[in-house]
């Protein structure tokens, strides 16, 4: 089975779940199970209200991180497709921030892979998130219990 590169997009609108999921599924004629995460911006912080999110990135080196970790879930597990989106610039609550897809033949590696992969994406990619409330702002860094999750991988081997 040949292994398809990655689809690795960066972008400032919104994304279809279905349209994704579908091209997706017709990357391959064997695909036995399809995993998608969608993660969303969500309205509390820290017990506070928060009305949005700012999202930066290193153009160019976002994209090649991006690809990097995809390459890594490609390595670990036998995958027939994989898909990353994740949005940039200012997000309301409640907006959907990312989409992981991934295709397998069978639902125990394309479940561990898309696990893998946000898990990677929280901790390793080059974003910055800003975090917006009524009349202020602060950057976000990664939680410690997404570098715990991040870790359990690397244990993994």
């Amino acid at each position: 089975m040949q292994v398809q590169q990655p689809v690795i997009k960066i972008q400032l609108e919104d994304f279809s779940l279905e349209r994704e999921a579908k091209l997706l599924r017709e990357q391959s004629s064997n695909t036995g199970a399809l995993v998608t995460f969608s993660g969303l911006v969500r309205d509390l912080h820290e017990g506070e209200e928060v009305t949005g999110l700012y999202l930066e990135h290193y153009p160019g080196m976002t994209e090649k991180s991006l690809a990097a970790i995809a390459q890594q879930a490609q390595l670990r597990w036998p995958l027939q497709g994989v898909t990353i989106i994740h949005r940039i610039g200012q997000l309301q609550a409640g907006e959907q921030i990312v989409f992981v897809g991934v295709s397998s033949a069978h639902r125990h590696a394309a479940f561990a892979a898309c696990d893998f992969i946000m898990d990677y994406l929280k901790t390793e990619a080059p974003f910055w998130k800003k975090c917006l409330r009524a009349g202020s702002a602060e950057w976000v860094e990664a939680k410690a219990s997404d570098v715990i999750s991040t870790e359990r991988w690397q244990q993994q081997g």
